[in-house]
């Protein structure tokens, strides 16, 4: 099965990080601009034991320096960038492929 959660709001984004444990199999996460201040999504994403993809729908390895530092991405399996909205479904095919392998 799939779920979506959606919110501009870290805690909220915490809560259902948390709330994934032991229910999913897998996190595909927008973190946008948390992706480079939040320290409570890092921290929720390390407690989380499936596959864990963060997604940008840019490349943001072409954008301002600022961007390139992602405090998430040592606490997920992979990241997706740069394929704007297809970067959702290659986003659930690399979790199901890594999902697969385990």
């Amino acid at each position: 099965s799939l779920e979506h959660a959606q919110s501009n709001h870290e805690g909220a984004l915490v809560d259902a990080i948390h709330e994934a444990r032991g229910r999913c199999d897998a996190i595909v996460i927008n973190p946008g601009a948390y992706t480079h201040t939040s320290y409570a999504i890092a921290d929720a994403l390390a407690t989380y034991d499936g596959v864990k993809v963060e997604l940008h729908l840019s490349n943001v390895a072409a954008r301002e320096e600022w961007r390139r530092h992602s405090v998430i991405a040592p606490y997920v399996t992979g990241t997706i960038a740069g394929f704007g909205r297809a970067g959702y479904r290659l986003a659930v095919e690399a979790a199901v492929a890594m999902m697969e392998e385990s």
